[in-house]
């Protein structure tokens, strides 16, 4: 039988390349597993510097490779980490590069509340282990911060409880950073809002607070997630202020509340721990100052009695000053007979003195004086007559010196310097004089302006009665006899007449103009 007879079976298949195979079976997986859910063990997790993510599913039989591309990734409400159980939500798709399949996971959750608490463990042990929890490195709290800063959630509850116990307590300035305390965007915001309270500057414009408060309300294992990630537990542990944390009910409990400093059961009882009570310091204070005075009183009543006691066992005054006073009268008594011994023998010397004194001593004495005295006098004329020569030298040498012409010269300019001056005063006494005669005949035309007599000299008079100006019809009424000046003169009206005059112009007067 010939084994290669052209009617041999098969011939007649369809001849496929590589790719269209390869093609043909990606439309056929991809259509027939386009959304699938796969439980399964997280396996090997590889994150290349793409930002992409890929691990294998994988339960006690076969193992899927999955991909998860980057911005999946980055919105994923868990991050994958090998040995999680999880429930895995994508498309299944091949790769014909490597003639294999895999699956593009597009959400990715923990199977079950066991699934999470068994990844808590993992990350439990791998930060103990760190020496993260160790309490040697919390530090104290500090007694009475002066600034307060609450990473929380603004439009909760827990916010103003908080403000509400810190207020009845002791009120204390309070910064807020708000943060979203559950989902996707909470670990990364409570984190960045514990290093942006450490980066600030103490005593800045925005001051560092003294202590932090991160706070968030009861809620199940789901909604406290964001609190149980690495970032935020690194981010508690490398903080440099002293932290709080006061996240969920009593019963709850976060891996921020292992690295914290403080733990507190509720967000209450975090500004409880914060602040102590003004009132029970006040008291305290008050206990502190009474014990204090009745301390001093105790002291001083102890004090006074010891000084009674010393003061009974010291002697009297006037037994201290008896043997003295016994000793001053005894020298008082022997003081006058000293006094006449004392004279004695200063007599006595004073007499021996004077017997060794001889008439002929003396005249030695006055004889060797007058002859140094003449010596002396020998040696005065010499000394004299070259103190004059000298002085008449240098006399001579500083006449020299002085020479008619520069004398002469300095003269003239003296001279001619007090010329200009002289002239110059004359030239301003003038111009003073002139100025002051300009201000005279100011004045002048001003006090002709405005005296009362121009006024007359266009028709005006005025009314006079007993020396007194008339202002008024009644005043004029009431008035015996009336005086008017006009410019030419005075004439009475009613009673004596008298003369009329020219009054001197003396400047401007009040009066009744008409």
């Amino acid at each position: 039988m010939d084994l290669f007879e052209d009617d041999a079976p098969g011939q007649n298949a369809p001849e496929f390349t590589v790719s269209e195979l390869s093609g043909a079976v990606k439309r056929m997986v991809e259509g027939e597993f386009s959304h699938i859910r796969i439980r399964g063990e997280i396996g090997r997790v590889s994150w290349p510097r793409s930002g992409h993510v890929y691990l294998d599913l994988k339960d006690d039989k076969s193992v899927l490779a999955s991909v998860i591309w980057k911005g999946v990734a980055s919105r994923l409400p868990t991050r994958p980490e090998e040995g999680l159980e999880v429930i895995a939500t994508g498309r299944l798709t091949t790769f014909p590069g490597q003639s294999k399949y895999q699956m593009v996971i597009e959400d990715m959750r923990p199977a079950g509340v066991g699934a999470l608490m068994a990844m808590l463990e993992a990350r439990k042990k791998k930060l103990e282990g760190e020496g993260l929890f160790d309490p040697v490195r919390k530090r104290p709290l500090p007694y009475l911060p002066e600034i307060i800063g609450v990473v929380t959630s603004p439009s909760g509850a827990v916010i103003r409880d908080i403000l509400h116990r810190l207020r009845d307590r002791f009120p204390r300035k309070v910064l807020i950073w708000p943060v979203a305390v559950q989902g996707e965007k909470c670990a990364p915001e409570v984190a960045r809002a514990i290093e942006g309270f450490n980066r600030m500057t103490p005593g800045g414009a925005m001051p560092r607070p003294d202590v932090l408060i991160v706070a968030r309300g009861g809620g199940s294992i789901e909604d406290l997630w964001g609190f149980n990630e690495e970032i935020v537990a690194r981010a508690a542990a490398a903080s440099d202020i002293p932290l709080i944390s006061a996240v969920g009910h009593e019963t709850d409990t976060t891996l921020i509340d292992f690295v914290s400093d403080r733990r507190a059961p509720t967000p209450t009882a975090a500004a409880e721990i914060a602040v102590p009570v003004r009132t029970e310091l006040m008291y305290a204070l008050d206990d502190y100052a009474a014990r204090l005075g009745r301390g001093m009183s105790r002291a001083l009543d102890l004090r006074g009695q010891r000084l009674r006691d010393l003061s009974r066992a010291l002697p009297r005054p006037e037994r201290l000053v008896e043997n003295a006073r016994q000793r001053l009268d005894f020298a008082s008594e022997r003081l006058p007979s000293a006094l006449r011994r004392n004279v004695d023998a200063r007599r006595l010397r004073l007499s021996e003195a004077a017997g060794s004194l001889r008439p002929g001593t003396l005249r030695r004495a006055i004889q060797s004086e007058a002859q140094r005295a003449e010596r002396l006098a020998a040696r005065l004329g010499p000394a004299e007559s070259r103190l004059i020569a000298a002085r008449r030298d240098a006399l001579t040498a500083r006449a020299a010196r002085l020479r008619p012409e520069a004398l002469s010269a300095e003269l003239s300019r003296q001279t001619t310097e007090l010329a200009r001056l002289t002239q110059r005063l004359s030239d301003a006494q003038k111009r003073s004089e002139t100025q002051r005669q300009e201000r005279l005949e100011a004045s002048a035309r001003l006090l002709e302006t405005l005296s009362y007599h121009r006024t007359l000299d266009r028709g005006y008079a005025v009314v006079r009665s007993d020396n007194n100006v008339i202002t008024s019809a009644a005043a004029a009424k009431t008035a015996g006899a009336l005086e008017i000046e006009f410019a030419d003169g005075r004439i009475q009206i009613g009673g004596a007449a008298k003369p009329a005059k020219k009054t001197k112009d003396t400047g401007p007067s009040q009066g009744s103009l008409f």
